[in-house]
């Protein structure tokens, strides 16, 4: 897993950031781990730069002035690791609901296999591959995935995934400047301006396993975000053919 970094955005995850980079560094010694922490109060910076002295050179932490939303702390991370030169970047969550297991198969579709994104789809093959969450939530994010195939017309199971390989060419092609969502329709709003650029987009089936330390980040905000974010998405890339 040459020239390859994890980015891991966090807020408040002290209970889960050392076990969770010791888990994806165990899965390859090559691979780099960038942390985007949004100044929390729990110091969870603070623990991260501890760690960096053990492992140095390919432990980054980039700490923020304040919570900004999980969409700024990745296009900080997708830019920063542009400029490093890394050639296969990943988006995966502090909290363990994404296995560092998988990174190896999501790399191998898109290092190996000739894709251009690697999705860590929940509900590939008419599946549903969730685990520890209540049915209304299940629900929720089951049918809103369903609701974005709709709106959007991608073929994606998962359009709302968090864990995702992306080739550099993705990220380069697409105008990070300009993604507008900054909460759960960002990971929709990266997956279709991918769509639309035509990359080569696959889904990898893993298991998601809800948080069992920390607090969810998910809010009624957020999912509003979602759900009318989708509809002007898809309204003004008809727009601009």
């Amino acid at each position: 897993m040459l020239n390859t970094v994890v980015i891991i955005p966090t807020y408040n995850e002290i209970e889960n950031i050392e076990a969770i980079i010791r888990a994806v560094f165990s899965q390859s010694p090559t691979l780099h781990i960038l942390i985007v922490d949004d100044n929390s109060p729990d110091l969870t910076a603070l623990k991260v730069k501890a760690l960096q002295k053990e492992f140095s050179e390919k432990l980054f932490l980039e700490v923020r002035k304040e919570k900004s939303g999980l969409g700024t702390a990745y296009i900080h991370g997708f830019k920063w690791s542009l400029e490093k030169g890394y050639n296969y970047i990943f988006e995966m969550d502090a909290d363990f609901s994404h296995n560092p297991n998988d990174l190896i198969r999501l790399y191998s579709a898109c290092a190996e296999q000739g894709a251009d994104m690697a999705i860590g789809s929940r509900y590939i093959n008419n599946t549903v591959n969730v685990v520890n969450w209540d049915m209304k939530r299940l629900l929720m994010s089951y049918f809103a995935s369903k609701y974005v195939k709709f709106i959007t017309r991608m073929s994606l199971a998962d359009a709302t995934a968090g864990f995702v390989c992306y080739n550099r060419k993705v990220l380069e092609t697409i105008n990070l400047d300009k993604i507008k969502f900054i909460g759960y329709a960002f990971q929709i709003e990266m997956k279709f301006k991918a769509y639309l650029k035509k990359f080569n987009i696959v889904e990898v089936p893993v298991i998601f396993t809800d948080r069992t330390k920390g607090e969810s980040k998910l809010s009624s905000g957020i999912i509003s975000e979602a759900i009318f974010g989708v509809i002007s998405m898809k309204l003004k890339s008809l727009f601009k053919k």
